[in-house]
């Protein structure tokens, strides 16, 4: 069977949010992508996507790849592995647990979301990109509010009851790349530098010109690290 990449998608994203990576991928890779708008918790979000996996036999090389929640997701995953891993890549996420400030910051972002969505979608596509041209940040304006407000408070509820994983990061040993946007103001370069300490012997890749929406704004920048990791 071919490589399989599962790619894990951010919060309020579908899986257009990598339809630009996707056709600069190496074309004997199998890529499944998986969904996030459903559960409850990182947990389940986990174990469904453990359940793209069930059909791949275990000697066919995996790498899974997360971004911003997804990331939350793919750590989970590292932290409780159910098959065999060839490679991970956590694309502008964070290995801390939710501090006090962020649980006060997000249940104030449930509340305007509950009372104007799309006000504040566009204070999202704002604070998540850096220059990036009307046309993309229209696209993701559009993606944000298709998966809508209801995906957007259980998917933030999850976010705020994640694990610490950070022990368990340090014990692994297959390849690892971190990704995080120059830019990027929603998880910053540090929180990125922090995991690189989680896990030592990781990959850091500090992609320039772009904000949190990585596989959006540097959609190559992103293939090119996937494809040098899981060859």
């Amino acid at each position: 069977m071919k490589p399989v990449l599962l790619l894990i998608p951010g919060m309020l994203n579908d899986a257009s949010v990598w339809d630009d990576v996707l056709p600069c991928l190496p074309g004997d890779w199998t890529v499944r992508i998986a969904n996030v708008q459903t559960q409850e918790s990182i947990a389940e979000m986990a174990r469904d996507a453990w359940q793209q996996l069930d059909d791949v036999p275990l000697s066919t090389p995996v790498m899974v790849t997360g971004f911003s929640l997804g990331g939350y997701v793919a750590i989970k995953m590292l932290a409780h592995p159910q098959r065999p891993l060839s490679a991970a890549a956590l694309l502008s996420t964070s290995p801390l647990p939710e501090s006090n400030d962020s649980r006060t910051v997000r249940e104030k972002t449930m509340s305007a979301m509950q009372a104007n969505f799309p006000k504040v979608v566009d204070g999202i596509v704002k604070f998540g990109t850096h220059e990036a041209s009307e046309a993309v940040q229209e696209r993701l304006r559009q993606m944000l509010l298709s998966v809508g407000c209801e995906t957007a408070l259980r998917q933030t509820r999850a976010i705020m009851g994640r694990a610490d994983h950070r022990e368990a990061l340090s014990r692994l040993s297959l390849p690892v790349a971190l990704l995080c946007g120059e830019h990027d103001r929603v998880t910053p370069p540090q929180l990125t530098h922090q995991l690189a300490q989680c896990i030592p012997h990781a990959q850091t890749c500090i992609i320039p010109k772009s904000g949190h929406m990585l596989p959006v704004q540097q959609a190559p920048a992103v293939a090119k690290v996937l494809a040098s990791l899981f060859h």
